[in-house]
């Protein structure tokens, strides 16, 4: 590139007051600080643009990996679930008709009985001398009998 110094500078300064005139430096010296920042300012576009171009490319290509990553799960999901289907038609082919010495199928799970399953029953058991002694409610009272049962009397 060019190289302005200092001393450069001075002498391009001194040859244009002399050319130029006193008069007209400063006008033409803002037209060229104008047109400097103009150019500037392109150049900078321009930086700009091709930056967002190489982006550009770069997303695309990425986009295309991902593409195509996509697309091969795809496939392999396909191929995967078309395996599962083949597996699944033997496994009931076999279980419909044919023999099940090919496959293990584990002991079913003894079915779930709740611990308190008797409860009603044990909860009959026990004589009605023992709840009232110790204050079991044998029967449920409505909230308008719990009133009524609990309420002073205002006659006597």
């Amino acid at each position: 590139m060019i190289d302005l110094g200092i001393s450069k500078l001075a002498m391009i300064g001194a040859v244009a007051l002399i050319v130029i005139g006193p008069e007209k430096l400063p006008q033409v010296a803002r037209t060229v600080g104008t047109l400097l920042g103009k150019a500037q300012r392109y150049v900078s576009d321009v930086k700009a643009e091709v930056n967002r171009s190489m982006a550009m490319d770069e997303l695309r290509r990425m986009k295309e990996s991902v593409e195509t990553a996509a697309r091969d799960a795809g496939q392999s999901i396909q191929a995967s679930s078309a395996e599962l289907e083949k597996t699944w038609a033997e496994s009931t082919d076999l279980a419909q008709g044919g023999t099940t010495e090919a496959l293990d199928f584990p002991e079913p799970a003894p079915e779930y009985q709740h611990p308190k399953k008797k409860w009603r029953l044990k909860q009959g058991a026990v004589p009605n001398w023992y709840k009232v002694r110790n204050g079991v409610r044998t029967k449920a009272l409505s909230g308008a009998a719990r009133v009524a049962r609990f309420r002073p009397n205002r006659f006597h």
